[in-house]
């Protein structure tokens, strides 16, 4: 349900539309959702092509290529996440941590991130087929804000926070004046 709501506001906020003016409640969220999804990433495309520069061609080769690295990425991010979450919980628990556990999950770590760079290595080299190096940099550029965007969204629905609407403080770190 809240990624509905983040879906919903982050295709709001793209098509320009007053995301405050009427809140989105999660029985009519859920029965557009296919709807929402359409228009999100319609307006992306949209987006994305207007801001890199790119043709019809392209823009048709660009949704192959996504099609291919995306669902790769998602998979790693999810290990990444996990493989963190995990730590996180060894180094906080009670008692000592267990250090081969930790030392496996920085290894599992280590060896997630080689391979998160391999496939943008390999979606980047893809990508330089049919896109020129100031179109790839744009689409870069794109992408990150696109993140930013869905991050700041996530924080405003109480992601990356203690679920009551205050910071994450993580054990054992001061945070700095």
């Amino acid at each position: 349900m809240k990624a509905t709501i983040r879906l919903t506001t982050l295709a709001l906020a793209l098509t320009g539309a007053a995301a405050y003016a009427q809140p989105v409640t999660a029985p009519v969220a859920k029965a557009n959702r296919p709807a929402l999804e359409q228009q999100f990433r319609e307006r992306v495309a949209k987006l994305t092509k207007d801001r890199v520069g790119l043709t019809d061609a392209q823009m048709a080769q660009l949704e192959q290529s996504n099609a291919r690295f995306a669902p790769q990425l998602i998979q790693i991010a999810t290990q990444e996440r996990e493989t963190r979450r995990q730590l996180r919980q060894e180094m906080t628990s009670g008692g000592q941590p267990n250090q081969q556990k930790v030392s496996d999950l920085l290894d599992a770590s280590t060896r997630l991130q080689k391979q998160r760079i391999a496939i943008v290595e390999s979606e980047q080299k893809e990508l330089a087929l049919f896109m020129t190096p100031v179109q790839r940099a744009r689409y870069i550029a794109l992408q990150q804000q696109f993140r930013r965007r869905a991050q700041e969204l996530d924080g405003q629905n109480g992601v990356g926070k203690n679920g009551m609407g205050m910071p994450r403080v993580r054990p054992g770190l001061k945070k700095r004046p």
